[in-house]
């Protein structure tokens, strides 16, 4: 039995949406400003994919075939990365309320804060 055209169909359609929502449509490319600073965009991605078809009746069903496929991306900016002289920041375009995204944000800041504390009284010794 031959492949019915309902998976060539669907075949195509994911494979556009690959093409499209790759690891660096998430985590954008490092952008090198100057010597010592690096800024990486975060992103957020969603999309949605549909595929369908009918058979009408025919004496030969291959004739009689339709149908489509499609999908929507939408990317939305969230955050950048910023390494600067070995200390990383996140920089969020939007405060989000929740507690938890909150706190991971400020981590790098405590990470910095905490590091620089630990040099200080090592040059004091």
């Amino acid at each position: 039995m031959s492949e019915h055209p309902i998976s060539q169909l669907m075949e195509t359609t994911i494979q556009k949406v690959k093409e499209l929502a790759n690891s660096e449509t998430v985590i954008g490319k490092p952008i090198e400003i100057g010597e010592n600073t690096v800024i990486i965009p975060v992103s957020k991605l969603s999309l949605g994919f549909a595929s369908g078809g009918s058979d009408f009746p025919s004496k030969n069903p291959k004739d009689l075939f339709g149908g489509g496929g499609g999908a929507g991306i939408t990317v939305t900016p969230k955050a950048f990365l910023v390494v600067e002289n070995g200390n990383v920041r996140l920089l969020q375009l939007a405060k989000d309320g929740e507690t938890v995204d909150r706190l991971v944000n400020m981590i790098p800041d405590a990470v910095n804060q905490i590091s620089s504390l630990i040099k200080k009284d090592k040059e004091q010794e």
